[in-house]
């Protein structure tokens, strides 16, 4: 069972995982932000440094060598104040041999405090297939992926890590079932408004949807930021329900505020107001077990 800290008033610290860049939204940018300015401490590992997001043009891409980034790693598992983390979230890795450090590092801290949350971001890929290599995929899927509480693929990571494609709402749930976190948060999940996409929360038997507009040609960046904001909305305590409308709502209204501006990246810290009150709802309905027809 996921349990939040004992006092939700005290709030842990989050070591987040992932790549960074220095112009832009995406990876730790996104992640950081939304954590800070919801009031958690983080510790920041960056596992690739690069310009800008590679889907802007080539960039140069620097990747820790693994002995050191795994040193670091070691540093952070051993350190007096990892008493402090109450959380850890993996976004996207340089190198299989990182997904193996992260997962030394998840050992460690869950051995100190069991409480701890991990949750597991696989970035592997989307609607036009894997965008890292076989062997780093694999890793975070089999070293990863079952430690995870809580994972967030999209559905297109999460068809690669299930070996099928899935067709439906039900086909996604029992996929996401079938991994092994306790509860997982599919993005780009089948929908039933025309003009929409949804993220779908399943987490044993039970499953919710919430639905909102499509915005054509969106930013990078919605998938670190959703894992960031339904990470901090469980850790203050929030249901399954209210975090997964409220993770939705707040991801929803800043990639609407970027569009309405032209941004080719997310505004994230124009509208970071919409992290605590989202000024556009989204609907959450729960899911039966034979849900198909009609999901696109």
């Amino acid at each position: 069972m996921i349990v939040a800290p004992a006092n939700p008033s005290a709030k842990p610290a989050v070591i987040v995982i992932s790549s960074h860049v220095a112009r832009g939204s995406v990876g730790n940018r996104a992640a950081v932000f939304a954590l800070e300015s919801l009031g958690y401490r983080v510790w920041a590992v960056p596992t690739v440094i690069l310009p800008w997001h590679p889907g802007h043009g080539p960039a140069t891409r620097i990747v820790p060598d693994d002995s050191a980034f795994a040193a670091l790693l070691r540093d952070l598992a051993g350190s007096p104040w990892l008493g402090e983390v109450g959380a850890v979230l993996s976004g996207y890795l340089g190198s299989p041999a990182q997904a193996q450090a992260v997962a030394a590092l998840v050992e460690a801290a869950k051995a100190r405090n069991p409480g701890l949350l991990y949750v597991c971001d696989p970035v592997i890929g989307d609607l036009g297939g894997l965008y890292v290599a076989d062997a780093l995929a694999a890793a975070i899927r089999d070293r990863l992926i079952p430690l995870a509480d809580i994972a967030t693929p999209n559905r297109y990571e999460l068809e690669w890590m299930a070996g099928t494609r899935l067709s439906g709402l039900a086909a996604v749930a029992d996929a996401a079932r079938a991994l092994g976190p306790e509860a997982m948060l599919v993005t780009s999940a089948p929908v039933r408004m025309p003009g929409a996409t949804a993220n779908l929360l399943v987490r044993g038997g039970a499953a919710l949807l919430a639905e909102h507009r499509l915005i054509d040609n969106p930013p990078n960046g919605l998938g670190d930021l959703t894992a960031a904001v339904f990470l901090a909305r469980v850790l203050g305590g929030a249901t399954d329900a209210n975090a997964l409308e409220s993770t939705t709502a707040s991801v929803y209204a800043i990639l609407a505020g970027t569009a309405a501006r032209g941004g080719d990246e997310l505004e994230i810290e124009t509208d970071a107001h919409h992290l605590v009150d989202p000024a556009l709802p989204v609907r959450v309905r729960a899911v039966s077990t034979d849900e198909t027809d009609g999901a696109r």
